[in-house]
């Protein structure tokens, strides 16, 4: 039984062994030249000029929030989508009660403004 994992052992072996080979390749051929523009603190495209606990707006939550719930959304479609033949009607009326759900989130944030940016 154990000669069946061999194979996925020795790649395993072979990816580790080729990534660090080649982090340890970037590392000793890559360039150094640090200036004080690389050096600079940079976030969110602007240079920081406040303190860095400063507080943010509540809708960069409500826009992380709302990305994770579609992106969940896709990520339960599309195994439901490979398995429509087997679980039949009752997974299609279960998936619309799903879709239904999100859809009313989504409408109740965007009728809050959690979508606007003024």
């Amino acid at each position: 039984m154990l000669e069946n994992y061999l194979p996925i052992l020795i790649f395993l072996a072979i990816a580790t062994v080729l990534g660090l080979a080649l982090v340890a390749l970037g590392f000793v051929l890559g360039p150094r030249r640090p200036d004080s523009e690389k050096l600079s603190s940079y976030e969110c495209g602007f240079e920081a000029f406040e303190d860095s606990r400063m507080k943010f707006d509540v809708r960069y939550y409500l826009v992380a929030i709302l990305f994770i719930i579609f992106d969940l959304e896709i990520a339960f479609l599309f195994p439901w989508a490979v398995s429509l033949d087997s679980i039949g009607l009752f997974g299609l009326l279960a998936m619309g009660v799903f879709l239904m759900i999100l859809v009313v989130g989504f409408v109740y944030e965007w009728k809050k403004g959690a979508l606007e940016w003024d």
